[in-house]
């Protein structure tokens, strides 16, 4: 199953020939005090196995709407930096990425948070907010939270995923600390639909591959994730309650780099689907 989120909070699964609008089939009546999480990603984890998808009435063609990021309100944007042993090689001999730091393991560098305001959908583009610094791709597997969950058992952790999707966590390079380079306008990509667990039997099996005007920079598997989808979410929730909608962004294998005004960004994750991003500034 494929939730999508178009049109501007329109909701739908996406078929082979066409989207459904789905929204009435969700409760999103304003109540108060609101329940931390996203409520859509809530109700799409506690419902998922009694949504009908037989496509009921009149299609809407795919290419006739603007995709939206699939989860709307996050309470966090969570990433961990360094969970490919490439990518860390990478990272330390590359002195615009390390700036001076030595990387080793994700338990010794631990995670960080993006701003929720950075979180864009597959239609938004990306613009770079820093056009004179060195801004680089980094495509990830992302996992989304469908229920409250705190010190989650590794044995326990994917009865909490609602989904995953597609992530690229934008990096501004320089001294500053990651939440503030990872975190302007548009810097967490996420799309193009939110994919549920039964069409992932393994995400920690699964090809990505990201490049450029056409050039092949990253191509790996999540199988080289030196902490696999379960121990991410144990740890991450060693530290943070977990609420429906979160996005943890699994990491990046190697082949980082810069894109630049007028790049086309095509990042694709197996089971996952595809994105297709144009850097508008």
């Amino acid at each position: 199953m494929k939730l999508v989120r178009f049109n501007g909070n329109r909701l739908g699964l996406w078929h082979l020939d066409g989207i459904e609008d789905i929204t009435s089939r969700f409760d999103l009546a304003l109540s108060w005090p609101a329940l931390p999480g996203d409520a859509v990603v809530r109700q799409f984890y506690e419902r998922r196995d009694h949504l009908d998808t037989t496509p009921r009435g009149e299609l809407i063609p795919h290419g006739s709407v603007r995709l939206d990021s699939p989860v709307a309100n996050p309470s966090k944007i969570i990433g961990a930096p360094v969970n490919y042993k490439a990518h860390i090689d990478e990272a330390n001999s590359d002195t615009e990425i390390n700036t001076g730091k030595v990387y080793t393991t994700l338990d010794a560098y631990g995670l960080f948070l993006k701003a929720n305001s950075s979180l864009a959908g597959p239609s938004d583009g990306f613009p770079r907010t820093f056009p004179d610094r060195r801004t680089d791709h980094e495509v990830e597997m992302a996992v989304v939270i469908g229920a409250e969950c705190k010190n989650v058992d590794r044995e326990e952790a994917l009865h909490y995923v609602a989904g995953y999707s597609i992530g690229l966590d934008m990096s501004l390079r320089g001294p500053e600390v990651p939440s503030y380079r990872k975190s302007p306008d548009g810097y967490a990509i996420l799309g193009p639909w939110l994919v549920s667990p039964d069409e992932v039997p393994d995400p920690d099996a699964l090809r990505l591959q990201l490049s450029v005007n056409g050039d092949v920079r990253q191509a790996s598997s999540t199988a080289y994730m030196l902490f696999d989808t379960r121990r991410i979410i144990e740890y991450a929730s060693r530290l943070y309650t977990l609420y429906p909608g979160d996005i943890i962004m699994t990491g990046t294998p190697d082949g980082v780099g810069p894109v630049h005004a007028g790049d086309q960004i095509h990042a694709s994750v197996e089971s996952l689907g595809e994105l297709l991003i144009t850097v508008t500034a």
